[in-house]
């Protein structure tokens, strides 16, 4: 993995001041410690961080240029099956000067064209600059593991693989995307391929930009499509699972570099040190973090019973709540968007932990997004089996006791009176009406304008002859997992300057659980459960079947205890309450409450922190 920028100046044809690219990249040099390189074509500019993983040969070196040096590429991430695709380029006689798998991407657009985007099995987000052909493009992965953000200047285009670069440029200035705020403080993250930046863009997963004679286009190149028209049995589901884990983990093991596992010691983590194990991987190392804070915030029981299993080289972190607090304001400026995943923190003290022994780490992440792991997903189905319940008897008897019986059930009984496109808005949805009552009335004007909602239904709009399950997964695929979950997994990873790799997001997965019909992704209201049959032979069933936990973070004790006067003194601020986004009383209403234990409001306390810290980092 590394760190990409660069400028386009298609509209004007202005030369690009090599001093920009510099800076560009200059802000990201943890992406990519064991290099650099730039690139300055007159109105074409490119930089490169690079973190050596494939070839650690300087030859591999980027950007990188044809023989004839008409076409360059600057590339992030690793293309797993590019041994197949050389392979296939040397039997039409392609000659190559490295190892890399950049030669691979490069070779095959200069025989292929950008169309070869659609054999890239990896994680990817990369520019080409053809001269031959007068032509430009941004590409980036089909799932967005890689992350990659444009912004339209007075010349043309910029782009990086982090905000904080577009924002070293004079014509780009951080000015508040206030459209996005309601979707933010509906699920704790900016969806959609808008930033919250004003005019600051996401280059959407499974598309690429082409810039051709001075017009930029979108276009789409990969979608998950949905087929279940046909039922092949449970036995074949189980065993194409393994077949195509088995090769997924095969093909991420590639690397010159050490690799190691991130181990929670739930299902998915543990799943890829068995396959790995499998496929005969001497000594691997698995890492693993915790808070002291009880069983309910410590998964170390365990990780460590897989790690024995396995005899891994196992190691552990500890956090506490000073580790939580030292590191905030690098958690904000590294994130460059606000989004309220805790565990991102945790994440980034095991990945310094991590690399300490290793430079690429496997992890777990996706497997519930692609195999319906969410508790939520079987909530929502009992909610919508619910609403078969005629509307008079629901609606007017037993909603009204439901709501009498506290905020939960509350929750489930306003759900059952909207549709799925109005209720749903991701695995981690706020209480609404707590939202609404924060607003001032001036910006709730706003919000009305801009909805979470309204910005989420074109995902829907594609999926809406399809049954509750996939709509669900479909829209989490599209916002939570690339918005939030890859997110923290990408800017934490390289805040240590270490590749992290996500097996269950292979491509082949996706297409291959769009054909599998729901009932097996949730049976018997068992999450996952293809994936756990599938893992039945390799893992013992108190692993497989235990409770769901991740990466859990006593926000709730710590907003009560250590951590109180420092947030209180942050969102109960004159600066804070100046933005003229929420009504003060209610602020220091909720901070009374939950420092009282009347009611556990952490989670909207949380995102009051991290938008106003967000705020002071980059807006004032």
């Amino acid at each position: 993995m590394c760190g990409i920028a660069g400028i386009h100046n298609y509209k004007t044809r202005a030369p690009v001041n090599q001093s920009d690219i510099t800076a560009m990249c200059s802000v990201i040099t943890y992406r990519g410690p064991d290099g650099y390189g730039e690139y300055v074509n007159e109105h074409t500019g490119l930089g490169h961080r690079r973190l050596t993983i494939i070839d650690t040969n300087e030859r591999s070196n980027q950007p990188m240029h044809s023989e004839d040096s008409k076409v360059s590429i600057c590339y992030n991430g690793e293309v797993y099956n590019y041994v197949e695709l050389k392979a296939s380029l040397l039997e039409a006689d392609v000659s190559f000067r490295t190892k890399s798998d950049t030669e691979v991407l490069l070779n095959a657009y200069i025989h292929q064209g950008i169309e070869s985007v659609e054999k890239f099995n990896g994680m990817f987000a990369f520019a080409i600059s053809d001269t031959t052909n007068d032509l430009f493009y941004l590409a980036r992965d089909r799932m967005g593991i890689k992350p990659l953000y444009y912004t339209e200047t007075k010349d043309g285009l910029a782009f990086a693989s982090e905000i904080k670069s577009l924002l070293q440029l004079d014509d780009v200035k951080a000015q508040v995307n206030e459209t996005l705020i309601d979707s933010y403080m509906t699920v704790g993250y900016c969806p959609t391929n808008e930033t919250m930046f004003k005019g600051i863009h996401k280059v959407p997963p499974g598309h690429y930009i082409k810039v051709e004679k001075g017009t930029l286009s979108l276009h789409q190149y990969w979608d998950m499509t949905f087929d279940k028209s046909e039922d092949k049995g449970e036995d074949y589901y189980v065993k194409e699972t393994q077949k195509l884990f088995e090769d997924s983990v095969r093909l991420q093991l590639r690397s010159d570099v050490p690799l190691g596992v991130f181990l929670s010691g739930g299902i998915d983590s543990s799943a890829v040190v068995a396959m790995m194990r499998k496929l005969d991987v001497k000594d691997i190392k698995t890492f693993s973090v915790a808070w002291d804070y009880g069983k309910d915030f410590d998964e170390t029981e365990y990780a460590r019973k897989v790690a024995k299993q396995f005899d891994t080289d196992h190691t552990e972190y500890f956090m506490s709540a000073e580790d939580f607090r030292d590191f905030l304001p690098g958690y904000i400026r590294h994130m460059d968007e606000p989004v309220t995943e805790a565990a991102a923190i945790s994440l980034y003290y095991l990945a310094k932990k991590t690399k300490e022994k290793v430079t690429v780490v496997l992890s777990g992440e996706g497997s519930d997004e692609v195999f319906g792991g969410y508790p939520i997903y079987k909530y929502m189905q009992v909610v919508e089996n619910y609403k078969k319940v005629p509307g008079v008897l629901r609606k007017g008897l037993i909603n009204p006791v439901l709501r009498s019986l506290g905020v939960k059930w509350k929750k489930y009984a306003d759900l059952s009176e909207k549709s799925i496109e109005n209720s749903y808005s991701g695995v981690s949805f706020y209480e609404e009406s707590l939202k609404q009552s924060l607003y001032t009335d001036q910006f709730a004007k706003t919000c009305e304008k801009h909805s979470n909602f309204s910005n989420l239904l074109p995902y829907y709009q594609n999926t809406q002859d399809q049954d509750l399950q996939s709509k669900m997964q479909y829209l989490d695929l599209k916002t939570w997992l690339v918005d939030d979950l890859l997110i923290k997994a990408d800017r934490m990873s390289m805040a240590a300057s270490l590749e992290l790799r996500v097996p269950f997001l292979d491509h082949r997965f996706l297409e291959f659980a769009a054909t599998m019909p729901s009932k097996y992704r949730l049976k018997n209201m068992e999450n996952k459960y293809i994936i756990k049959k599938a893992m039945e032979p390799y893992l013992d069933k108190e692993i497989l079947y235990r409770k769901k936990l991740g990466f859990p973070t006593p926000l709730a004790v710590m907003f009560q205890g250590e951590l109180y006067d420092y947030v209180a003194g942050i969102i109960d601020s004159e600066k804070a309450h100046a933005r003229g986004y929420f009504k003060p009383e209610i602020i220091k209403q909720l901070l009374t409450e939950h420092k009282d234990k009347t009611r556990d409001h952490h989670r909207v306390l949380w995102q009051l922190l991290v938008l106003e810290l967000w705020h002071r980092e980059f807006i004032d």
